[in-house]
């Protein structure tokens, strides 16, 4: 068993999650069953995986967590990048968003 509170994964993910609730406070109300629900599900998918993985067994369990937290990652990046296109955020909203997720692609690269 780990002490997640302790991982940089979770120092980061726990940045990113507040930022992008944040961020998608000012979507418009249209989006708020759509595209606003499923960043939402995605992105505290990640930190969630990690928490969960670190009470695994195993490290080949815990790194099966991870890779879940990172697939939810990569599906909050696409949804991200949409959002941009979509207009519901500025590029300069999207870049705080992107240093933690590049923080955290880091990591992953590390593990």
């Amino acid at each position: 068993m780990r002490d997640y509170t302790k991982l940089d994964a979770i120092i980061y993910t726990d940045e990113l999650v507040l930022d992008i609730y944040r961020l998608i406070s000012f979507f418009p109300a249209i989006e708020f069953y759509g595209l606003t629900s499923q960043i939402r599900r995605a992105i505290i998918s990640v930190p969630s995986n990690i928490v969960e993985g670190s009470f695994g067994e195993s490290q080949k369990e815990f790194y099966r967590f991870l890779e879940i937290a990172f697939s939810s990652l990569k599906e909050s990046h696409y949804q991200m990048q949409l959002v941009i296109r979509l207009g519901f955020w500025r590029l300069k909203n999207s870049k705080i968003v992107m240093i933690n997720s590049i923080k955290l692609k880091k990591f992953w690269q590390d593990c």
